[in-house]
């Protein structure tokens, strides 16, 4: 064990900036369309239905309009999250498991670019 890597080359490291500037751009066009969907008042062509089928109809849009409201919160968090990752990545500490202090596999890492900790210490958070 004494040939362990304690951290990622630069070129892994360059490779690892690529993926998550890539999933940043796409996050980041997710956000905008969940935000404009928020933004935009839509009504459905009910302006002129019945009093009753308006009330549902403005009741199945507060519901959907919340579950945009908490999709666009959980996006802003995972693109936070990437941008810490390229912090990682500037300070050379990116793929370190923040529980173990070894380096979180590749596979993990291609998979979830964000993550900060290996899949045995995630596991054993979970159980």
């Amino acid at each position: 064990m004494a040939n362990e890597k304690n951290r990622f080359s630069d070129d892994e490291l360059l490779e690892f900036k690529e993926i998550i500037d890539g999933k940043l751009v796409e996050a980041a066009e997710d956000l905008k369309i969940l935000k404009n969907t928020l933004s935009y008042k839509d009504d459905h062509g009910t302006d002129d239905t019945g009093r009753s089928f308006n009330m549902m109809e403005d009741g199945s849009d507060t519901l959907s309009r919340e579950e945009m409201a908490q999709l666009a919160l959980r996006q802003e968090k995972f693109i936070q999250a990437l941008k810490n990752a390229l912090v990682r990545i500037e300070n050379k500490t990116y793929g370190l498991c923040r529980s173990t202090g070894k380096l979180i596999r590749k596979e993990r890492l291609r998979l979830v670019p964000h993550a900060t900790l290996s899949i045995e210490a995630k596991n054993a958070q979970d159980s």
